[in-house]
């Protein structure tokens, strides 16, 4: 049941309502993945990193944000709950304890660039269907790919 009706053809709502939940659920466990190593980094680099990560922290929240309520708009209700999130991220898994920095450089240069990846394919299943959405995903994309290279400037 859809409270709001979408002026895009069922067909066209279909693909990019798949695509706004992905991001969503990608987007919030980037937040939970970076927090969480934000908790447990070590290491000689520990505050420059640990800074780092609050920024993509806030990055993720506010384009989570942006994404559900695009999903709203359009008459797809967002899904960022703990189970669906977990079922269906991009991102894999992180250790528990206590994390050096440079093997928290790596999990956010795997994390962001499994993200980016399905963001990109995203992009282009919204390119034709919906530009308002597409143009959503690919702030959010620079956003995040700008983040990525910080992270491998890190550990060249």
């Amino acid at each position: 049941m859809s409270v709001v009706k979408s002026a895009l053809s069922d067909a066209d709502l279909k693909t990019v309502g798949d695509a706004l939940k992905g991001a969503l659920v990608d987007l919030v466990d980037l937040g939970l993945v970076a927090k969480q190593v934000h908790w447990n980094v070590v290491g000689p680099r520990f505050r420059s990193v640990h800074l780092q990560l609050d920024e993509v922290v806030d990055t993720a929240r506010q384009h989570s944000d942006m994404v559900a309520e695009r999903a709203s708009a359009i008459g797809v209700a967002p899904d960022g709950r703990a189970a669906t999130v977990a079922a269906r991220s991009a991102i894999g898994s992180v250790p528990e304890g206590w994390i050096k920095d440079v093997d928290v450089v790596r999990t956010m240069i795997d994390s962001l660039g499994s993200v980016i990846g399905h963001m990109r394919e995203r992009i282009e299943a919204t390119a034709e269907p919906d530009p308002v959405s597409q143009d959503i995903l690919i702030q959010l994309t620079a956003d995040l790919e700008k983040h990525a290279w910080m992270f491998q400037a890190e550990n060249a």
